[in-house]
């Protein structure tokens, strides 16, 4: 039987709820399908090298009590809180192997017409992200899904022997399957013109790999579900949350289980008998964080969890998956916070901070990763990671420029001139929803005469609608949340 429960004073005032996600910009509607060629134009997207900008807009500036990672190493301030803990969140890092990709015609394909994810180099970025980890030193490292590109099993066992530096340096690595990782038939590695299937992994496999990073150590394991619970102190636990369909094959939308509901209030009631604040994890996102890809992106049936962790006075849920940064509270005055983290390989390539104490407050924000130090530091000679801050908006912007351009094709009675004003319309504003900061550039946009085209002739593609909720949506900074 659950027992309301109202959570208020010290310890007892911080449950905090953490979810994971893959991409759903690729996979709930925006096309992909590309055009044989760039289009012959002189406002089509300028190559990298010719960008003059600097460091990437939408990058947030952290909240001034949190000082996140200094250059040299400082005494740590006097705290009037009995505790606080500092977890670093990296969702849908989608890496792939080495060893399935020969960088040829099909795989750079695949990059610049995909979603957006900078896989030419992935492990680089990963590298970079697992060393800022290390020097900032947080309570623990969550990894919220998505691990892998399409849950290559090469892939996963790569990617874990990498973490085991973070776990060697004494933090706590916890993981949790996206729904990208598991069951996967898209699995596939690269060569030359060709792409041929690779060996997925089964959810046993996962548990395998990972066993290291919070399985073997679980206070308690779902019997239906990869989820557990981690206690990472006397004072908080984890609670993976395991939101991924994959019984037969890998399904892009998150949903769970009736028994896991059952196993999730006995987890919660048995945090508070213990008087212990509970984090719980998983992959998709708890409410509607996107009103155009509500059905693969936000959790079926997800109204049920928000009960229940409003029921026990939890506040705060973390999540991913949608690739896009972004905040969202259910109840203007009360309700739960939700922090969608953006994905670690899409620029800009940055990752989620979260400081919570015992009173019950918490600051969020990002933190891009720098790529250009790491490069300098290893002596890398590729111009596009010593100088990634140059390429990395230009690159998306390009993928976003070729989404829109293949969707525009379709439309009889648009010049190509048009196409490309269009285009890059979409390219610039997306980009910046992306970032979490796309009201900057929000009366920019209504005043931008090629918007008119979008509500025009463009009206009748898939696209619009989402431009148009982009507009909506512009309406503050989504890359940092302080509750008092």
């Amino acid at each position: 039987m659950k027992r309301k429960k109202k959570i208020s004073g010290s310890a007892l005032a911080v449950i905090l709820l953490v979810l994971a996600l893959c991409s759903c910009s690729r996979e709930t509607g925006i096309p992909t399908e590309t055009k044989e060629q760039e289009p012959e134009t002189e406002s089509a997207i300028a190559e990298w090298e010719e960008s003059e900008s600097g460091e990437v807009a939408g990058t947030s500036e952290e909240p001034e009590s949190v000082e996140p990672f200094p250059e040299k190493e400082a005494e740590p301030p006097i705290s009037e809180h009995a505790w606080e803990k500092k977890a670093i969140i990296g969702t849908d890092i989608h890496y792939l192997s080495r060893d399935l990709t020969d960088g040829g015609s099909r795989f750079q394909y695949m990059v610049e017409h995909g979603d957006g994810k900078v896989v030419t180099y992935v492990e680089q970025i990963t590298d970079a992200f697992l060393e800022e980890v290390i020097r900032e030193k947080p309570d623990m490292l969550i990894l919220s899904g998505d691990l892998t590109l399409d849950g290559e099993k090469k892939s996963h066992e790569e990617l874990a022997e990498k973490l085991y530096q973070v776990e060697d340096a004494g933090i706590p690595v916890l993981v949790i399957p996206g729904n990208h990782d598991i069951n996967n038939r898209h699995a596939a590695q690269y060569q030359g013109e060709d792409r041929f299937p690779a060996e997925f992994t089964t959810p046993e496999e996962f548990r395998e790999i990972y066993r290291d990073f919070g399985y073997d150590e679980a206070l308690s394991e779902d019997e239906t579900t990869l989820s557990y619970v981690y206690e990472v102190d006397e004072y908080n636990r984890l609670l993976m949350l395991d939101t991924c369909q994959y019984k037969q094959k890998a399904l892009v939308g998150g949903a769970i289980l009736t028994e896991t509901y059952e196993w999730i209030e006995m987890e919660l009631e048995s945090a508070w008998d213990n008087g212990m604040n509970v984090i719980p994890v998983a992959h998709h996102n708890l409410l509607d964080e996107s009103e155009i890809y509500v059905q693969d992106c936000t959790i079926e049936h997800g109204e049920q969890l928000v009960t229940i962790l409003e029921d026990w006075g939890v506040p705060l849920f973390l999540s991913g998956h949608l690739h896009v940064q972004h905040t969202k509270r259910s109840d203007e005055e009360r309700g739960i916070w939700e922090m969608v983290t953006s994905s670690l390989s899409t620029p800009a390539c940055q990752y989620g901070n979260l400081v919570y104490r015992d009173d019950g407050s918490f600051s969020y924000w990002t933190q891009s990763v720098d790529v250009e130090d790491w490069a300098k530091r290893h002596n890398r000679t590729e111009k596009e990671l010593l100088e990634f801050d140059k390429f990395k908006e230009p690159f998306l912007r390009r993928v976003f420029y070729n989404q829109s351009y293949d969707s525009l094709q379709t439309i009889s009675g648009l010049t190509r001139e048009q196409l490309d004003r269009m285009s890059e319309l979409y390219s610039e504003l997306n980009y910046h929803y992306y970032q979490g900061t796309a009201y900057q550039i929000r009366e920019k946009t209504l005043q931008n005469p090629d918007y008119q085209l979008w509500l025009g002739d463009g009206s009748f593609t898939v696209l619009t609608d989402y431009v148009q909720y982009i507009i909506s949506d512009a309406k503050r900074d989504y890359n940092q949340v302080t509750e008092d």
